[in-house]
Order: structure tokens, then sequence, then C-alpha cells
């Protein structure tokens, strides 16, 4: 894919949504963190479900090590592995208490420290939280980034590194949100909805998929012959 198309990409998505936001409700660097460790293998609806009720009885780390994991997983036990998520934030806010002064740190490596946070995680928390132009790497990241050939890459390591190459400075602040509600709600994994989606004549799927009788589409786009890609 050339650079042209993929500014492109970005312009269109950028249009279509102006300012996103995470879909993970939060109100601090450390309730968003708590939010993605819970995150895992859960849907952000869940998650924000039983974050409305945790938030408010802790939404510090000293006051998320005063309640315990005892006492944190009746707030989390609609998530999956909660018995080990509630381990992790404990862990974490003490190291954040202790280590830290009560505070998230706005550094790559500290974050990757902390009981339950991975690479993934650190993005999101630099991203979201302090406004850095990481890109974290999920599976509908991974999914849209290959089936687009925007960033193509064999793992999540090597699609993050091919965008933040590939991606033009002025869009990697939300370059995240965008490729994520993306993969989440248009590019999605069985069925993906081409003909819904606002970069369908850029994208270079070779197995767009067309409207069904009655569905709406967009404004007709004129589809690019399919993309013959080459050989490694």
């Amino acid at each position: 894919m050339n650079p042209q198309k993929r500014r492109a990409i970005f312009e269109r998505l950028r249009a279509a949504n102006p300012a996103p936001k995470s879909e993970l409700a939060h109100a601090s660097p450390f309730e968003l963190l708590v939010a993605v460790v819970l995150s895992a293998q859960a849907t952000d609806k869940g998650v924000n479900k039983a974050t409305a009720r945790l938030f408010p009885v802790a939404k510090t780390p000293a006051a998320m090590v005063k309640l315990g994991s005892d006492g944190l997983i009746p707030y989390i036990s609609s998530i999956g592995l909660f018995n080990t998520k509630a381990k992790n934030v404990i862990a974490l806010s003490r190291i954040l208490v202790d280590e830290h002064g009560g505070k998230v740190p706005r550094d790559r490596d500290a974050l990757e420290k902390l009981p339950g946070v991975g690479r993934k995680t650190a993005n999101v928390v630099l991203n979201v939280a302090f406004g850095e132009p990481t890109i974290a790497v999920d599976t509908h990241i991974f999914r849209v980034a290959n089936r687009t050939r925007l960033a193509p890459g064999k793992d999540p390591l090597e699609v993050e590194e091919r965008l933040l190459k590939f991606t033009p400075d002025e869009f990697k602040p939300n370059a995240h949100h965008w490729l994520i509600l993306h993969g989440r709600y248009v590019c999605v994994a069985r069925t993906p909805k081409c003909p819904q989606c606002v970069i369908v004549d850029l994208c270079e799927y070779n197995a767009k998929t067309r409207a069904l009788p009655g569905t709406p589409a967009l404004e007709a786009l004129p589809l690019l012959p399919p993309v013959r890609r080459r050989k490694a």
C-alpha cells in the first residue's frame, strides 16, 4: 500500500470520527489502567458495568490496596479471569503506592513492570492517559492492519512497528482509536461490513463483501480492482 492511500484512509477515518475516545469509562490514569487490565478477554461493556460500581469505592491505588483482593472480587466477578485480575490489580496498586507516589508512571518500562500490564496495556495508557503517539495492537487492530494491507505483519509487535513507521505523525495520536473502532464495528472478524465501510475503495482486501438485499449502504464508492500481493 502506498503512502497516498494510507493518508487517505486516515483522512476518511478522521472525517467520520474527528475526536475518537476510549470506550472504557475512566476519570483518571489509574482508573484507565485498572479498566484496561480488567478488559483482557472481556468486553468494554462488561468492564464498564463492573467499574461503575468499583470506582466510587476504590478510585485510587491506596483505596484499592485497602480493599484487597477479597474485597475487589465481588465487584469484578462478572468478568473473566477475575481471580487473577484481582490479584494483579491489588499488586500493581501496591507498587504504585510504594514506588510511584500513588501515581501512574508516564514511562513504558515502569508500566510494563506492573503485574498484569504488557506492551498493549502500556500503549493504551500512554496514548489515552498521557497523549503519547503510541498504537496498541489488539485483535481488532491486528485484523484491520492485515486485512486492509495498511500495515501487514505476522504478529502484534510487527504490526505496531509498521503502523508507527507508515502512519503520518498527525494521525498517530488517534490512530489507535480509529483502527480499533473500525475493527470492532465495521471490519469485523467473520463477515466484514464492506458496504458500510468508509474506506472500502482504499482497502486492499480481495474478498470484499457485498450488500445484502434491503441492507443500507454508503453512497456508491468505486471499488478498486483487486490488488495482487507481491511475493516476499
